[in-house]
């Protein structure tokens, strides 16, 4: 049946991705429990009580209504956000996930400092619109709304990467997304099929209801866990 779905959906499966989840252990436990997982991000919520967030929720509320949600934990409805340029964390202390001219030893809470000073004087590119393009099981692929929207993202990652002090090795192709869950354990394959037709349905509502998800303005955040991501500073 894994033959059948889309390549990016498939590695959500078991036999097609036997491995752990990633950040399983580190960031959330086998209970769906979050782990302090210190750091710093600049990402864009949703705004809050807009069209836009109340099709986002109800695509949420189909997930956790799947038999086998119980396999993916999922955040507070509050954290949700795209992440526009990765900050620092506390379990990725090495280069080029850290600025060169920085001891790797410091501490979180100085790097945010650091980079609340940097990011003072900084001038964004101007809003910009996003737009959903694949829903999958952990939560939705965004991309700029229109060209335009694209090139302004793209001028955004890469005037933040001179005050951050580095360009992740996926800068120039990283893949924007607003994420509902972490996977405990992979899907069973038998499912795929179920899963798939919900996503496509999900899929077309946003088609339908929400071409354009509302965000805010970009703003540098710190975080203690994946349930919460303070805005420290608007940019722009």
């Amino acid at each position: 049946m894994l033959d059948t779905v889309r390549p990016s959906f498939a590695g959500f499966f078991a036999g097609s991705n036997p491995t752990p989840p990633p950040h399983l252990g580190t960031r959330y436990d086998t209970s769906g429990n979050f782990l302090t997982e210190p750091g710093n991000t600049v990402v864009s919520h949703l705004v809050s009580g807009s069209p836009s967030e109340a099709v986002v929720l109800a695509v949420r509320e189909k997930m956790l209504a799947m038999p086998d949600a119980d396999r993916l934990a999922f955040t507070p409805v509050s954290s949700l956000h795209m992440t526009l340029f990765q900050g620092i964390i506390e379990y990725r202390r090495r280069l080029p996930f850290w600025p060169q001219d920085v001891p790797l030893d410091t501490s979180i809470d100085a790097m945010t400092r650091l980079y609340l000073e940097r990011l003072k004087t900084f001038e964004g590119f101007g809003p910009f619109n996003i737009k959903v393009v694949e829903v999958v099981p952990t939560g939705l692929t965004v991309a700029g709304a229109t060209d335009e929207d694209v090139r302004i993202m793209r001028q955004w990652r890469d005037a933040l990467a001179v005050p951050f002090g580095y360009r992740h090795p996926d800068h120039d192709r990283y893949v924007f997304h607003i994420t509902f869950a972490y996977q405990i354990q992979r899907l069973a394959d038998d499912r795929a099929a179920a899963w798939q037709a919900l996503f496509d349905d999900c899929l077309a509502l946003f088609a339908r209801q929400a071409p354009v998800i509302e965000i805010k303005a970009p703003a540098f955040c710190a975080f203690r866990d994946m349930k919460h991501f303070e805005e420290l500073l608007v940019l722009g």
